[in-house]
């Protein structure tokens, strides 16, 4: 009888677990399912080819400088061997989100959350994670590292608040090899965890083991990240900060290139998290998750501290607003908001009635549209949202124009694949960042693909500028979009400078270069980098 009834018990805690289990990858499967390729899939996916195979785009200027994601890149990468990109992306991705599912609920089940409360706990925080980061950081998306790393940090936070700090630590090591920075600032945020745990914090000594083993699981992802820099001159070093931290992405790393209203969304989720989280104060587990959390915003009010330096000090500003000191606290905020409101619906936490009628009727009207949109979304034909066109509009504006102008690229793309030697190296559109995705050629450069190591990130940015940035002497300088405005003296010079045999860029201006690639009803043009036969007229061709 008591068997029975113990079996019993136990079908019925697997049937609710795989009921939340479910609930939770349904919802991160809506949330994550753009078109392929996504924002970053292009760069990480790109690289993780060719670590395997090195002949896959093999004169390609951004895949032959140096790796800093080695552990994903061999861990994930030998999938290329035997699936497209695309293929290769939700195969990535299902992995991904399947174990975010899972992670996530054990981590809301040990902070005390079960069932409906649950789910909703970790709904709530994909729909915060998703609208309210201040810095632009993201966990359900495409498939890179990160979403690898975030996988162990959410593990290893499921054994911190249990009280296991051996394990949390060696689980951060092995989320710092997939991703120095996430799983190195969680490493930062545990330790002063650690600190505000006061008389409850085990010994030292007693740690020491573990944090042994953190460091050697840490070592195949932090031994390529340091090496990126060694042994390079200072004012490479200087030059490369500067050129990463202000000129390509200021948009999580400054304080001051942030969006105004994700600083304030972000804000009102920090001022509840602080509002809030100290009505749980006699929760041992919750008060360990909620150190955490005050350890990754001292991280982040440590990188508000730093951007005070960019007017004043914008050399050491730059050499440290680089490692995203806000991308942590982009995370633990929304889960810890997600968690809190979870407790004050089963009034775990108490507040007033109409406080707490109010607050949850914002909260589930922002709920009902996330979900809504995201249902909205689902049932439309996206672009993929790396798509930028050469106007520089975005397809997450969804501008019939960019619609066209996407399908033509396609074409174009396909097109040169099939009809173009595997070896030949192209000049695409600098704002193309699916060029290699799509047409599965070497390029020279594009402005989303910006290098790790130091002395690639400033050839890179020379690079780009002595390609597309135009000096006149009445107008000054600026930067051109289009190849096509160049002309063909400069494009031939450059082609011999950086070794391309074929530029594709829009088809007006014409140039008087070979054409191998035409049609009416396509914006896009192929050249071959020679002059046009027949006296300076170009000609159609349809294969090279």
């Amino acid at each position: 009888m008591w068997r029975s009834f113990q079996n019993h018990v136990l079908a019925k805690s697997a049937l609710i677990a795989v009921a939340e289990f479910l609930a939770i990858a349904t919802v991160i499967f809506l949330q994550g399912s753009w078109p392929v390729p996504e924002v970053n899939e292009p760069y990480y996916l790109g690289k993780a080819a060719h670590f395997w195979n090195p002949a896959w785009c093999p004169r390609d200027d951004f895949l032959n400088t140096q790796d800093a994601h080695q552990v994903f890149y061999f861990s994930f990468g030998w999938t290329a061997q035997f699936l497209s990109l695309p293929a290769m992306a939700w195969v990535g991705r299902i992995i991904t989100w399947l174990l975010l599912a899972e992670v996530l609920r054990r981590l809301a089940r040990a902070i005390g959350l079960t069932g409906l409360q649950l789910v909703f706990a970790v709904v709530l925080f994909a729909a915060f994670q998703d609208h309210c980061a201040m810095a632009g950081e993201w966990v359900i998306g495409g498939v890179e590292a990160k979403g690898f790393s975030y996988v162990f940090v959410f593990l290893a936070l499921t054994q911190l608040v249990q009280g296991r700090w051996s394990a949390t630590f060696i689980l951060l090591g092995i989320a710092t090899a997939f991703h120095v920075l996430v799983g190195g600032w969680s490493l930062v945020a545990t330790a002063l965890a650690w600190l505000f745990e006061g008389a409850r914090r085990p010994r030292l000594r007693n740690l020491l083991p573990a944090l042994g083993l953190s460091v050697i699981f840490a070592l195949p992802g932090l031994v390529p990240s340091l090496a990126l820099t060694w042994g390079v001159p200072s004012e490479i070093l200087r030059e490369a900060n500067r050129i990463y931290t202000f000129e390509r992405l200021s948009h999580h790393l400054v304080p001051g290139s942030f969006r105004p209203q994700d600083v304030f969304y972000f804000s009102v989720l920090t001022a509840t998290f602080l509002g809030l989280g100290f009505l749980r104060h006699e929760d041992e587990r919750w008060n360990r998750f909620r150190h955490f959390v005050l350890g990754s915003l001292i991280i982040a009010g440590g990188g508000w501290l730093i951007g005070l330096t960019v007017g004043t000090f914008p050399d050491l500003a730059a050499a440290l607003l680089r490692y995203y000191w806000f991308r942590l606290s982009d995370v633990t905020v929304p889960l810890a908001v997600a968690f809190l409101i979870a407790f004050l619906i089963t009034h775990r936490i108490s507040l007033p009635h109409p406080w707490r009628d109010t607050a949850l009727a914002i909260v589930f009207v922002f709920l009902a549209y996330h979900l809504g949109n995201l249902v909205v979304l689902r049932a439309q034909h996206r672009i993929p949202r790396t798509e930028w066109s050469v106007t520089m509009r975005s397809a997450w504006d969804e501008n019939p124009a960019v619609r066209d102008e996407y399908e033509d690229w396609r074409e174009v793309c396909h097109w040169i694949a099939e009809n173009t030697p595997l070896d030949a190296k192209f000049l695409a559109p600098s704002m193309k960042s699916s060029f290699k995705w799509y047409a599965q050629r070497s390029e020279v450069a594009n402005w989303k693909e910006i290098p790790q190591d130091a002395r690639s990130i400033v050839a890179w940015w020379e690079k780009l500028k002595d390609i597309y940035i135009v000096h006149d002497p009445t107008w000054g300088s600026w930067w051109v979009r289009n190849a096509a405005r160049l002309g063909e003296d400069r494009l031939l010079t450059l082609a011999a400078k950086y070794q391309f045999e074929y530029i594709v860029t829009v088809s007006e201006p014409r140039l008087n270069l070979e054409i191998v690639f035409s049609k009416p009803d396509n914006m896009f043009v192929v050249y071959r980098v020679r002059r046009a036969p027949h006296d300076g007229q170009p000609s159609n061709r349809s294969s090279p």
